[in-house]
């Protein structure tokens, strides 16, 4: 769900003609291929962006073993160095107007034994998109991500729900509504299932990009006003 909001946001900002970094600090169950491992969500950013970005800049660490980035460094008795990605997020922020940065399992899974995506958002001083995906269960976990954010200080951006299969349900049909009474923060919308386009390509999806593009105003009120002058 996150590299689908994400990759359709940089593709939309793209369009717009907004100067438009992506990066994916970490990245883990990266399959390998041709003896080197690939990093989907990273790539996908990349395209969706339409960047030429070295893919080692955007995406400093990957790994094959799908866990949390510090278990999977671990494992195989390495070392996540923070400082790495501080200084490949500041080439990429020297290049380009605005930053988007996705995360990976969650805002508290650790990328280190004292650094969680959520301390990396607070040392990158980026605001927050809060993607929630819609089952049941997903008011505990919005309501607890976005409490842990606000009482980091961290400003949020919004949220955005998404329905990441096609199965329905009582929870589904009733998740949005309740999330908007519930969060102190604004709930931007529901992303629908979107079928006939399955991997990293769906953020090419004409449903998703309608739906994105009018959620800019809210999420990048001054960009877009830039924009439209």
């Amino acid at each position: 769900g996150k590299t689908l909001i994400a990759a359709g946001l940089a593709h939309a900002l793209q369009t717009l003609g907004v100067d438009i970094g992506v990066m994916k600090p970490v990245e883990t169950g990266c399959p390998m291929r041709d003896g080197r491992l690939q990093p989907p969500d990273a790539l996908a950013l990349r395209e969706a962006a339409g960047l030429r970005d070295a893919l080692d800049l955007i995406n400093p660490y990957r790994f094959h073993a799908p866990l949390a980035p510090m278990v999977a460094a671990e494992r195989l008795r390495r070392c996540i160095d923070v400082e790495r990605l501080l200084e490949r997020f500041g080439r990429l922020a020297d290049r380009h107007t605005m930053m988007l940065v996705e995360g990976a399992g969650g805002l508290l899974v650790p990328i280190t034994e004292k650094l969680s995506f959520l301390d990396l958002a607070v040392r990158l001083q980026l605001p927050v998109l809060v993607v929630i995906g819609s089952r049941l269960g997903a008011l505990n976990h919005a309501r607890l991500t976005v409490e842990a954010v606000l009482a980091a200080g961290i400003p949020v951006a919004g949220a955005i729900v998404n329905r990441a299969t096609p199965e329905r349900s009582l929870a589904r049909t009733t998740n949005l509504a309740a999330l908007r009474r519930l969060l102190a923060i604004p709930v931007l919308g529901e992303i629908p299932y979107l079928s006939g386009i399955r991997g990293h390509a769906v953020w090419r999806s004409p449903v998703l990009q309608r739906i994105l593009a009018s959620y800019l105003g809210d999420l990048f009120p001054e960009l877009i006003k830039e924009s439209a002058q």
